[in-house]
């Protein structure tokens, strides 16, 4: 997959400009695609001159001109052929995890901490999944915005989004639970404090 898929993708539903492109990205996208401002940006650039966006001028009195996108029947082309085509299986590749892999043999008391603000952050970006899933469907159930929803697309990206997070809050919080457990019994065994450290003057 290329950026200019989840671009197109970002644009099916409206025009917008590369300001809002990229908020849309930071609310939802960037759940599954990550992308700067400025590669958004730049992608724009790419796929008007590609024609499959066309941008047209908004002249604006009291705040600068700005130009909004829409996804052209040719983006809408390439789309469908992207969706058609065979889907590769995806890969983790995280540093947080090799980490953990060398749990046994490092000082956990560094990673003890960043896998808590890791937790703390999941958590607040399943909280803000919530809060946009339960503005999609306004007042109808889940199960009826998902019969009947009129973007039902983005919203099921949404609950991914919102599982991918409660999951990663969900595993650090008991990776630390562990390595705390661990770290408590060994300094009951051997002397030193949780983070494996004798105290001073301790033989």
């Amino acid at each position: 997959m290329a950026l200019r898929h989840a671009v197109l993708a970002a644009l099916l539903h409206g025009e917008l400009s590369g300001y809002e492109l990229a908020k849309a990205f930071d609310l939802g996208v960037a759940n599954f695609w990550y992308a700067r401002p400025q590669q958004l940006y730049a992608e724009l650039t790419r796929l008007e001159r590609d024609g499959l966006v066309a941008g047209r001028q908004v002249v604006q009195e009291s705040r600068p001109n700005k130009r909004l996108f829409r996804v052209t029947d040719a983006g809408l082309a390439e789309l469908r052929d992207f969706t058609s085509a065979a889907t590769k299986p995806s890969f983790v590749r995280d540093d947080l995890l090799v980490k953990v892999q060398a749990a046994d043999h490092v000082d956990t008391h560094a990673l003890i901490a960043q896998l808590s603000e890791r937790a703390a952050v999941a958590r607040a970006k399943a909280e803000l999944f919530t809060k946009l899933l339960r503005t999609m469907r306004g007042d109808r159930s889940e199960e009826e915005f998902l019969r009947h929803g009129d973007r039902v697309g983005p919203y099921l990206t949404c609950r991914r989004g919102l599982a991918f997070e409660e999951g990663n809050r969900a595993w650090c919080e008991e990776v630390v639970a562990v390595l705390r457990l661990r770290a408590g019994e060994r300094s009951a065994r051997t002397g030193s404090d949780a983070t494996g450290r004798r105290p001073p003057g301790r033989p």
